[in-house]
């Protein structure tokens, strides 16, 4: 058993102890995910610039395809905008569910 006189450095080691658990498992972690998060939102950065830069040069191809005059060169850019819709749609819908899972049912009863 402790003594009397060990109680105030016993007590120290606990706050000490403490102090550095709380470090590790709350500023620790927060550090992670900001850095995982910053990670994230950068590469989502890139990612919409990338597409913004592909969907100009595909409908600037695609206009350069086209016979000369204003209404072929609009009929470019509505051809560019939808097939962009598109493929929005298929990567949003291709993307995770943010509504959980629901548990298969079970049936109650012997079997």
């Amino acid at each position: 058993m402790a003594k009397l006189q060990d109680l105030p450095g016993l007590i120290i080691q606990f706050w000490e102890l403490s102090k550095e658990y709380l470090l590790q498992e709350t500023v620790g972690q927060a550090k992670k995910l900001g850095r995982f998060a910053g990670y994230s939102v950068g590469a989502a950065a890139l990612w919409s610039i990338a597409v913004l830069l592909i969907g100009v040069a595909g409908m600037r191809g695609l206009i350069s395809v086209l016979p000369e005059g204003p209404y072929w060169e609009s009929l470019g850019y509505v051809i560019t905008v939808v097939v962009l819709v598109i493929v929005a749609a298929i990567v949003v819908k291709a993307g995770p569910s943010s509504e959980p899972e629901e548990p298969a049912a079970q049936t109650g009863g012997v079997t």
